[in-house]
């Protein structure tokens, strides 16, 4: 057998080694029953798996007909939804074109009224009519206070 000169690093030996080994029989016989176990525990697993897989297939596919039944019935429920939503916002587009067409006149509208207040406030003697009768032309509204609760022995 050739030899083989190793060096070590850490003190600078030079040893010799051999070349590896050949296998005889017996050896190969037992990496070879090593290599069936292997491979018999990767076929069982496999079907293993083989069989799991067809029994989860069957489950899901008997679940087919209810799951797309249910789909089926959400699907008409959604449907009708949207029927009803529709004939409800076709019965409602004439009041928003009406709004559409008098939301001027109402902002005119408002705008005036704003105008009225602001000049009954600068008439003399409305604060004072303004305190009798409660209403306030101040622009900003008085806050609303709450009666005192009474006190006594109950």
């Amino acid at each position: 057998m050739p030899k083989l000169v190793h060096e070590t690093a850490s003190c600078g030996k030079v040893s010799e080694m051999t070349s590896p080994k050949v296998p005889n029989p017996t050896d190969i016989l037992r990496a070879a029953q090593s290599a069936v176990e292997a491979a018999q525990a990767v076929a069982a697993s496999a079907f293993d798996t083989a069989v799991r897989t067809p029994q989860a297939s069957a489950q899901l596919a008997a679940q087919l007909p209810d799951t797309l039944e249910s789909l089926a019935v959400t699907v008409e429920r959604l449907n009708r939804t949207v029927d009803r939503l529709d004939r409800t916002l076709s019965l409602a587009d004439p009041l928003f074109a009406t709004l559409d067409r008098i939301m001027p006149r109402l902002e005119q509208l408002a705008a005036t009224a704003e105008d009225v207040r602001k000049l009954l406030a600068r008439l003399p003697g409305v604060d004072t009519l303004g305190r009798i009768t409660g209403v306030s032309f101040d622009d900003e509204p008085a806050p609303v206070t709450k009666p005192p609760k009474p006190r006594g022995r109950h």
